[in-house]
């Protein structure tokens, strides 16, 4: 404990407040601020990623609404494309040559294998929705982890914090302010950190979650297209 003494508003600062702390109110701060860096790289990585995701979708809808072949778009997106719009393309369009290739859309038959076609080539998009929605959801738990954890981290490090301060008091027998002055504001300092770390994972979880709600829907926009798509051309085939 420092002398009243030594006592300066330099021994406020950030810094002095995390050299000068108790080992289980320093090990309190290092954990919120790992906590703080983690949900920070969670949060720049997901406002690129949905960036490039809506940017890439947009310019993929685009070339869809162009009128130009839906294979040929598809073709274009190559063979292992990175956007789930292409890879949905290609999976439906793949479902309708293996389709054709075996003969199922034949004469004779057609209403029957043209529903049985469209109830495969639902599923097949479901699935392909339900794998892009948790891809872009990944990281998201971490925020929410962060964003529920730290007030109480940082509150149990207040808590020590104050009794640190009431052992001064009784080890000193001195209600002097600047006896418990260090230990209360390392303590509040914990509270501040542990607010600071949490404050911003939880606006970006909230934020994110609705951004992986909309790509979501908008995936399944994207999918009913393709299936009425299909549809249209089933009935022209009639």
């Amino acid at each position: 404990m420092e002398a009243a003494g030594a006592i300066t508003p330099e021994s406020f600062s950030p810094i002095h407040l995390f050299l000068h702390a108790d080992f289980v109110v320093k090990a309190v701060l290092l954990g919120l601020i790992c906590a703080s860096l983690w949900s920070w790289a969670v949060i720049i990585d997901k406002a690129v990623r949905f960036n490039a995701l809506n940017r890439a979708a947009n310019s993929f809808e685009d070339e869809v609404a162009s009128g130009r072949p839906l294979e040929e778009v598809a073709a274009a997106a190559g063979d292992a494309p990175r956007h789930a719009l292409p890879r949905m393309l290609q999976a439906a369009l793949r479902e309708w040559r293996e389709a054709r290739t075996k003969g199922l859309l034949a004469a004779g038959h057609e209403d029957a294998q043209a529903v049985f076609l469209i109830q495969r080539i639902d599923r097949v998009l479901d699935s392909a929705v339900a794998r892009e929605s948790q891809r872009v959801e990944e990281g998201l738990g971490s925020l929410a982890i962060v964003a529920t954890a730290s007030p109480f981290i940082g509150l149990f490090g207040t808590v020590w914090g104050i009794m640190t301060a009431f052992q001064a008091i009784a080890i000193q027998k001195n209600t002097n302010l600047s006896v418990v002055a260090p230990s209360i504001a390392q303590a509040l300092f914990a509270t501040a950190v542990g607010l600071g770390t949490a404050i911003p994972a939880y606006i970006a979880y909230n934020k994110f979650s609705t951004d992986a709600g909309k790509f979501s829907a908008r995936l399944e926009g994207f999918a009913d297209d393709l299936v009425t798509a299909i549809q249209r051309r089933l009935a022209e085939r009639k």
